[in-house]
């Protein structure tokens, strides 16, 4: 990714491992315009000068906007809040500088509701955790005219390309939890429902707040599930009839309450919910099990929980910012744990019928294939980010990437699904590139969560459709191999795309029309 960042100051040693180009101090010319981002990184000088630092913040929001009448919509800007890295009040009552910051950063966030190509990002997040001096090397502020200390370069890297996976979708999806000592205190087998240490007094607060932040999580879309050695009946009764228990079964997608080995348990909760094992996290209290899991799935997150219950709540904030945080939510985020509590009940639904027709029937299913749009082209942008297992190239894109094949009359569209258990979202998206009457499909995807019932079909036949109305005459196609999407290496051939060329794992094929394809309609496909 490259960026071009304006800037009031020497900032180049902290960006030396991006690949960035940078203004001019104060100059607000666009500069590269093929870049992926526009950066505005301006920081408050250290001069004491009160008054001409209220100046040069309104100076910097005028600048603002001026930018934002430049940079097309489809480009992402990204905006640094501004804050005091020195003591700059001499006298105690005036507060003029931090009002002027205040109002600067509540109008920058506004920004983020009004542009949605506009994303913001508070440095006092960062400057927090470092002391003043710190923050400032005087040596390098006269001599260079750096603000903010070079020697944090390393500290700053690390939290600034988390930063950038969070606007990017990039997160881990699921934790799998312990139970004892873990997600309470005790042993529920020794200290019985009543005995287990939740509640208002210490320790059981900790593990009480554990919970609470945890659920804050889970809502974030982060999926929970359970791995815990324990008979189910007592972690069933210690859910239902323990008054301190926060998180509730119907909080987890997935148990493995049981005596077998945690390692086999885990696979089984990736093969159920179909996800990657590298996008999971295993918190347990106990150093063995933590090192067998380390070593049969060296994909999988484990990290070493603090030895005292008061230093849980903070352990889960720093492992959240590492692995899951996320610069926006979609509605399919909010719903992630009713989706695949949706799926199964779907799957136990299934074993009722004898006709697979006959249970996608009642399964009153309704698909829609739209265009994308501002609505949901956060969504799509996600999803070329997340899947893995369904994907047929597994190319990467941004917001912006989105917006620009939009921009510039290619077909991106996606498709949502619901059925009688519930609404699962947008869960396929494909991107299309238009050459006059030919067509190249780019990216074609689903999410792991809908797969099994034919829908991968569905979307094919229905972007072929949709297609043939454009006038395009012939669409080619390829399979790029990745070590997670075998699964779909003969997705085209069995549709009836015909076989090119094979070349260092990618799959070339067309596919020439005739007639409109047929869609059943136990889909109740709508095309909008």
């Amino acid at each position: 990714m490259t960026y071009f960042i304006f800037r009031n100051s020497t900032i180049e040693p902290l960006f030396t491992d991006f690949n960035a180009i940078f203004s001019g101090y104060g100059d607000v010319t666009i500069g590269m315009s093929d870049v992926d981002y526009f950066i505005w990184f301006y920081l408050l000088d250290l001069k004491s000068d009160i008054d001409s630092l209220v100046d040069e913040i309104d100076d910097y929001y005028h600048k603002i906007e001026l930018l934002l009448t430049k940079i097309p919509d489809s480009k992402p800007l990204i905006i640094f809040t501004i804050e005091k890295f020195n003591r700059s009040r001499l006298v105690n009552n005036d507060f003029i500088l931090d009002e002027a910051i205040y109002n600067f950063n509540k109008k920058i966030f506004s920004l983020d509701v009004k542009y949605p190509n506009v994303k913001i990002i508070e440095i006092s997040e960062f400057i927090s955790k470092f002391r003043q001096n710190e923050l400032i090397d005087w040596k390098f502020y006269y001599t260079s005219d750096i603000i903010l200390n070079p020697k944090l370069k390393l500290y700053f890297n690390d939290w600034f390309t988390k930063k950038i996976n969070a606007i990017n979708f990039i997160r881990k999806k699921c934790i799998v939890l312990d139970l004892d000592n873990t997600l309470w205190g005790g042993i529920l087998g020794e200290d019985n429902v009543e005995g287990i240490l939740l509640g208002n007094t210490y320790p059981g607060s900790a593990y009480s707040d554990f919970q609470k932040l945890l659920l804050e999580i889970q809502k974030k879309g982060v999926i929970l599930t359970v791995c815990s050695k324990n008979n189910k009946v007592d972690v069933d009764e210690a859910w239902e009839k323990n008054p301190f228990m926060i998180l509730k079964k119907e909080h987890f997608s997935a148990f493995r309450i049981n005596w077998k080995d945690k390692v086999s348990n885990i696979l089984e909760i990736a093969d159920e919910l179909n996800i990657g094992l590298d996008s999971m996290v295993f918190l347990d209290d106990d150093p063995s099990e933590r090192e067998l899991v380390s070593k049969s799935i060296p994909e999988v997150i484990v990290p070493e929980l603090p030895k005292q219950p008061y230093l849980l709540t903070d352990f889960l904030l720093n492992l959240y910012e590492q692995y899951f945080q996320v610069y926006q939510l979609t509605e399919e985020d909010k719903n992630k744990t009713q989706h695949y509590l949706a799926q199964k009940k779907g799957k136990e639904y299934k074993s009722t019928f004898k006709s697979y027709d006959d249970y996608l029937r009642n399964l009153e299913i309704h698909t829609q294939i739209q265009n994308a749009s501002k609505f949901n082209i956060p969504r799509i942008a996600q999803l070329t980010q997340k899947t893995n297992q369904f994907n047929l190239t597994t190319k990467r894109y941004s917001e912006k990437n989105i917006s620009d094949f939009v921009i510039n009359n290619h077909f991106v569209a996606c498709m949502t699904i619901k059925d009688k258990f519930g609404d699962y979202g947008i869960t396929a998206c494909a991107v299309v590139l238009i050459n006059n009457d030919e067509a190249e499909i780019d990216t074609f995807l689903l999410s792991c969560r809908i797969l099994g019932k034919g829908y991968e079909n569905v979307f094919i036949s229905g972007l072929l459709n949709e297609l043939i109305d454009k006038g395009i005459k012939k669409v080619k196609a390829e399979f790029r191999q990745s070590n997670k999407n075998m699964q779909t290496e003969n997705f085209y051939d069995n549709f009836g795309f015909k076989l090119d060329s094979i070349n260092n794992g990618i799959k070339n094929y067309h596919f020439i029309f005739g007639e409109k394809i047929i869609i059943k309609d136990l889909y109740n496909l709508e095309i909008i």
